[in-house]
Parts: structure tokens; sequence; C-alpha cells
């Protein structure tokens, strides 16, 4: 059985939304063998550092926090949907002749896995497919960009996904990824009333 991991890798100097320097992590070294010393170090983290889940709080006042989400939403049966020949946007359009049901876990491929570095004009999720999905009543959606929106001034495609309690993936590595159906396992850390996490992305062949 093949399993592929689909996250980013966390350093130093990775790429980070919008290029911000403030984004990137910081790895402050405590301890290490010296004088025989143990090796022991401490990460400082945006939330929102490469692959990464939101919960309902990113976006919405009182909403959701990260250790409320449903485990059950971030494991299982997922569906990868190759939306590699969209140039700007994805819309209801794109998604209606694709096979989603209520219940489904969806990744959306796009052009945006072939970035090494940020691109400002990523492929983003626009408010008609994001309506589109929480009609279909699924379970999570990710994708292969820092943010699953692009310069929407009320954040339209987040409000919506999340208002309808589906967590968001973003920073999902998917370039090696064939359209199909995997199982998916994103476990976010425990962290008491925050609005998201990084997590480790894994696919497997079913």
């Amino acid at each position: 059985m093949n399993i592929y991991d689909i996250s980013m890798t966390v350093q130093e100097e990775m790429m980070v939304y919008k290029n911000k320097e403030e984004k990137k992590p910081k790895f402050i070294n405590r301890a290490n063998h010296d004088n025989g010393k143990h090796y022991e170090s401490t990460i400082q983290v945006d939330l929102h550092t490469g692959t990464h889940m939101d919960a309902p709080l990113h976006m919405l006042k009182d909403g959701a926090t990260i250790d409320e989400t449903t485990l059950e939403k971030c494991m299982g049966p997922c569906k990868v949907l190759d939306l590699t020949q969209i140039e700007d946007h994805i819309s209801k359009e794109d998604l209606i002749n694709k096979d989603i049901v209520a219940g489904d876990r969806i990744l959306l491929k796009t052009k945006n896995s072939n970035d090494d570095t940020f691109n400002m004009d990523f492929i983003y999720v626009d408010h008609t497919a994001a309506n589109y999905l929480v009609e279909k009543q699924i379970m999570l959606v990710g994708i292969d960009s820092l943010g699953i929106e692009r310069s929407q001034s009320d954040y339209a495609t987040h409000r919506q996904i999340l208002g309808a309690g589906i967590p968001i993936v973003e920073g999902l590595r998917l370039k090696n990824i064939r359209e199909g159906i995997y199982e998916f396992i994103g476990l976010p850390l425990k962290l008491k009333g925050l609005e998201g996490s990084p997590i480790r992305a894994i696919l497997k062949e079913l």
C-alpha cells in the first residue's frame, strides 16, 4: 500500500502566505549535546503556517475552535479532484460535473502544486464553489494553496464553508497525486480555544 506525504516541510526559510516575514517559523535551540547536555528546541510558529487546518473561529466570532473539530472529519476516504486546467479560480461550474456527494472529503489539486515560491495569483475557490460544496454537505475541503480564497474583502469563501462547520485544509502538496479516491489522514494538534493548527497530512491508496 502506497502512502503519500502531502504536507509542506516546516522550516525557517519556507513558503508562507504573501511572503510575510512574521509568518515564517523560528527554531530556537535551548540545549545541545555539548558538555553532555541533551538536545532540546523551541519552535515559534503561526498556526496557519505550511499545511494547516482552519476551524470556524478563524473567521467567525464565537465559532468552534480547533480542539472541537470532530476527528471523523479529519480521517477517512477522500476524493482528489484534478483541476489543473483552471487558470484563475474554481467556480461552481468547475465542480458540478465532479462526483461530489454528502459526506465527502474533497481535496482540490490545481496549478498551485507546481509552485515552490508564493504566487500572488494563486488559484482559489470563489463564493459560488464554496456555496456548492456547502449545499453538497461535504465533510472537509482542502486545497494546494496557502489560502482558499484570494482578495475577497468579505472572506465569503471562508465564511460560507466554516459557517457550515466544514474544516478547511490549506497548503497541501498534490503535485504527484493523481485524481482518485484515497484515504486521508490530517489531524490537528489539540490546541485549546484556538482557531487553527498545523497538520501532517497523508494519503493512502485504497
